[in-house]
């Protein structure tokens, strides 16, 4: 049997960009520090809008395949070995925005059972047996389907883990304080007449932004901003990198946070203070 690492991080997202996106920086980090880092991508984002134009013919099925390759690209960035698809290749596709007629898609995420999906997650938490859990708040961040279904389905997979004997020791959500992003906006509003856009995107779409008071847990990421920063370059049909911002289909820049941040919403925080370690407190005989 081969050992396990004793620190093991599983990230559950719903597109590929998404991880880089919102954890580029702790996934390198843990990474380059020998943790293993699983990655688990519900859906390829097959009805993503695509912003080159000379990528614009992608669609479908098509489109899931290319970002198949982007994310692949993307992980190779962060130094991930380990990334996977929810169910395997195809077993769940993009549900759209949210009120879109794609969202009755029989096949696409939005639709699927949140108790069968949780089983083909629960598989890949019985193999990595992780200590940390990643992924987003009930309203997925931004209220996204594929992110909501994806919240519910980590964490009910997290209850059947427990129910199998493996409980996860800490199970964390996507976060950005308040403060961070409203200052981050203000240097944005200052650089914007050197960048070419615009206007910039607001505070209110960035995902998972909350009060302060909140955040539990805050991961330096500075000195893997340029592998966060190339991840994110490698999404190309859904990125456009401005260090240090970035700008999604609508044209809008927002920041590109080197400091990520959570919630912990279960298990026991390690200390008062804000922690530094998303495995802080855990044992690695976990």
């Amino acid at each position: 049997m081969t050992e396990l690492p004793s620190r093991r991080l599983l990230l559950v997202h719903a597109h590929p960009d998404d991880e880089s996106i919102n954890n580029g920086a702790t996934m390198a980090a843990y990474a380059a520090a020998g943790a293993r880092v699983t990655l688990v991508t519900c859906t390829l984002g097959e009805r993503g809008e695509v912003i080159p134009p000379e990528l614009r013919h992608l669609t479908g099925a098509a489109l899931g395949e290319h970002r198949l390759g982007e994310l692949t690209a993307a992980m190779r960035e962060l130094g991930v070995e380990d990334f996977r698809l929810l169910g395997g290749p195809g077993r769940y596709c993009d549900s759209g925005m949210m009120g879109l007629p794609d969202n009755d898609d029989p096949d696409c995420f939005w639709q699927a059972d949140v108790d069968e999906a949780a089983r083909h997650l629960l598989e890949v938490i019985l193999e990595v047996r992780p200590q940390v859990l990643v992924t987003y708040d009930d309203d997925g961040g931004y209220g996204h389907p594929d992110h909501i279904q994806a919240h519910r389905v980590a964490m009910r997979a997290a209850e059947l883990a427990a129910e199998a004997g493996r409980p996860i020791p800490k199970v964390y959500w996507n976060r950005v304080p308040r403060s961070v992003a409203e200052d981050a906006f203000a240097r944005l509003e200052a650089d914007l007449p050197a960048l070419p856009y615009a206007k910039p995107a607001a505070v209110g779409d960035v995902p998972g932004v909350v009060a302060d008071e909140l955040i539990t847990t805050e991961i330096d990421g500075t000195g893997y901003a340029a592998a966060k920063a190339a991840a994110m370059r490698a999404h190309a049909t859904q990125i456009e990198v401005a260090e240090p911002y970035f700008v999604l289909s609508n044209e809008l820049p927002q920041p590109l946070f080197t400091t990520e941040y959570y919630e912990l919403v279960r298990g026991e925080p390690a200390g008062g203070a804000r922690e530094t370690d998303l495995f802080a407190g855990v044992g690695e005989a976990s």
